[in-house]
């Protein structure tokens, strides 16, 4: 359809949209007034890794198209745990544990949004304020009647765990009314009229919309992306060594910046127009690119988002590092350093130490299989000791991962 609001033709001529609720109302409401919307994130992990980062970017376009975003903080919701195409239960958090990783969360979204008081500045609230007061019996009572088991069941969520006959816990299976008791109090306390969400989320979301509108009768909305996969079929969000997370204190600016520069050349547009502010006519230029131009894409690509996530100087340093390491042949200032005592240290530990491989195990097949080198030469001994090196000595490990053994 053609939307009218300036909302919904971002969303949309940038790929956010896979399903929405009543869309034409939602786009004439965006047109004529401000929507405040939520995301919520559970905080599962001191940080939120780059599977999140296109809900982020969601909120961001809210707020650049005149609108509120509400970041919902999990802190209430996340000692439950989201069931959603999960295997099994999630392991349960400490209240310390849960609110130490909100506020490591909480970093990140300064970068991305402006908040204050102003009506279309972000706000960002604890859903635990309101739920963990909830009392049992009244919460049944009043909320509990508008659901159906028997509906809940059908939810693909709940359905995959129950016809792999994987155990579901009463604690999750109680998520989805949580999450739409949530929608609900947002109405009731900013105005909220929208939830926005990954496509998995979207029978919490019709939840919601279901209560709001049976409890105070109010129509609200809900709007989901695609299920964001890169074109090789992994799950965004992780790499060869683990997850891409948004916090520096959990992954150096330049293994970011090398996730994105490293993507494939079928990702790049699509990449560059959900997680950059770059102009689409930009944009389209930069996916037309090929042969050895395609890089100048990627490195856009890579500078665009590792600035906005980490901030220009960060971006500029890994472009550096990168150029000095594939270009100069050198050691970039921004690489991973690990330390090497007088003591010294075997190749195997020092793949494991410096985050090249998980395992001793996959230390050594990465040796045997010829991908680890110290200083451009190919390692084929396992049993290797390196000793304090007297100057910087680069280990690699295939093509693209970089790092530098340092004396202590």
């Amino acid at each position: 359809m053609t939307y009218t609001s300036r909302l919904m033709r971002v969303l949309d001529e940038r790929g956010y949209i896979h399903q929405a609720t009543n869309a034409e109302a939602l786009d004439a409401l965006a047109a004529e007034r401000i929507v405040p919307g939520y995301i919520g994130f559970d905080p599962t992990a001191p940080s939120l890794h780059v599977g999140s980062l296109v809900q982020i970017m969601m909120l961001r376009r809210l707020q650049q198209a005149g609108h509120k975003p509400i970041v919902v903080m999990g802190g209430g919701t996340g000692k439950v745990g989201d069931p959603s195409f999960k295997d099994e239960a999630r392991s349960m958090m400490t209240d310390d544990t849960i609110a130490a990783n909100v506020a490591s969360i909480r970093r990140v979204f300064a970068r991305l949004l402006t908040f204050g008081d102003g009506p279309t500045d972000a706000v960002m609230v604890d859903n635990a304020e309101w739920l963990d007061r909830l009392e049992y019996i009244p919460f049944l009572r009043d909320i509990g009647q508008h659901f159906s088991v028997n509906r809940m069941l059908g939810f693909d969520s709940v359905k995959l765990r129950l016809d792999r006959e994987q155990s579901l816990s009463f604690l999750e299976f109680n998520y989805m009314i949580l999450q739409a008791y949530d929608f609900r109090e947002l109405s009731r306390r900013y105005d909220c009229r929208l939830q926005m969400g990954g496509s998995d989320q979207w029978g919490n979301i019709v939840n919601g919309i279901e209560l709001t509108r049976r409890v105070d009768g109010r129509e609200v909305f809900g709007l989901t992306t695609p299920l964001l996969t890169t074109a090789d079929g992994a799950k965004m969000g992780k790499s060869m060594n683990g997850a891409v997370w948004l916090n520096e204190d959990m992954l150096p600016a330049y293994d970011f910046w090398q996730y994105w520069r490293n993507c494939d050349d079928r990702d790049i547009g699509r990449f560059l127009r959900l997680f950059t502010d770059l102009p689409l006519e930009e944009i389209r230029t930069l996916e037309t690119l090929d042969g050895a131009r395609i890089n100048e894409a990627k490195i856009r690509l890579a500078n665009e988002v590792t600035a906005l996530c980490r901030g220009a100087d960060a971006a500029a340093a890994a472009e550096a590092t990168a150029q000095a390491t594939f270009a100069g042949g050198g050691v970039g200032a921004d690489l991973p350093v690990l330390a090497v005592s007088e003591q010294g240290l075997s190749i195997v530990d020092a793949l494991l130490g410096i985050g090249f491989a998980q395992s001793k195990g996959e230390a050594r097949r990465l040796i045997a299989g010829g991908g680890a080198r110290l200083d451009d030469q190919p390692v084929t001994d396992a049993a290797m000791h390196i000793s304090a090196p007297g100057s910087d000595l680069r280990i690699s490990a295939g093509k693209k991962r970089h790092g530098i053994l340092r004396a202590e």
